[in-house]
């Protein structure tokens, strides 16, 4: 089974369009989960253009009350403290997310939109991923389909890698002749991640259009999706959108 990780940022910049807390983060998550979503995730930006660290702690809480939920806490490992932003590692380690993925965005990026360069970033990476580790919390990297970089990944102490569907996403909107390579070059880091003994996540621009071909990645464990499911609920309502995706994971 895939399992649904729902991203709330999205929730969370709505609600930060006003002031007060409407629509209200936690209360969407809970209703994701009563509706039978695997996971929540998060990425918190020392900005606080969406999530806010009392979100994280909050939600902590929130999944801590579902048996078998998820949290995910996504960010930039280097990101220190910006006003009440504590940085990503200290506001982690407090709340103790089951996973945390480190993704290589700038503070002032709007989304994600590349994988880790792990030549470069490695040896700065190594001590924060076993400080994940010691903790319990396991550490996935966003990563892009390249095959030498994921062998990386394996070697710094990751223990998942979350692939960068953005391309493949791009590709399938654009019907372009080149989305049968794109895919194959996923499959391709799929199958040598799991030879490494490396979990499988994906994410970014996944939808329902595009993620029945994606949900057949080899390997794949979790997907994690926040833009185009907020964009569904508009339409039909949080709990029908991730009814929906629930059903095109399970292939229904």
């Amino acid at each position: 089974m895939i399992a649904l990780s729902v991203n709330l940022n999205k929730i969370a910049l709505i609600r930060n369009s006003r002031e007060g807390n409407f629509p209200d983060v936690v209360a969407h998550g809970r209703t994701c989960l009563e509706t039978g979503a695997q996971g929540i995730t998060v990425h918190p930006r020392p900005d606080q253009r969406h999530i806010r660290p009392g979100d994280v702690r909050d939600l902590a809480r929130l999944c801590a009350g579902f048996e078998g939920i998820e949290f995910n806490v996504e960010g930039n490992p280097f990101a220190g403290p910006m006003d009440d932003y504590p940085g990503l590692m200290p506001l982690v380690l407090e709340t103790a997310p089951d996973q945390c993925t480190l993704v290589p965005d700038s503070n002032d990026q709007l989304t994600s939109d590349h994988g880790f360069d792990l030549k470069r970033d490695g040896s700065r990476l190594e001590p924060i991923i076993q400080q994940l580790k010691d903790a319990n919390i396991r550490v996935s990297l966003f990563m892009d389909p390249d095959l030498e970089q994921i062998s990386l990944a394996r070697e710094v102490g990751a223990d998942r890698i979350e692939l960068y569907t953005g391309p493949y996403a791009e590709a399938v909107a654009q019907q372009s002749d080149q989305l049968d390579a794109v895919f194959a070059a996923h499959c391709a880091a799929a199958e040598h991640a799991r030879t490494l003994g490396l979990g499988i996540n994906a994410g970014h621009d996944l939808n329902l259009i595009n993620l029945p071909r994606y949900r057949t990645l080899p390997g794949l464990q979790e997907v994690s999706i926040g833009h185009a499911l907020t964009v569904d609920a508009l339409n039909m309502g949080l709990a029908n959108a991730v009814s929906a995706y629930l059903n095109c994971l399970s292939g229904n």
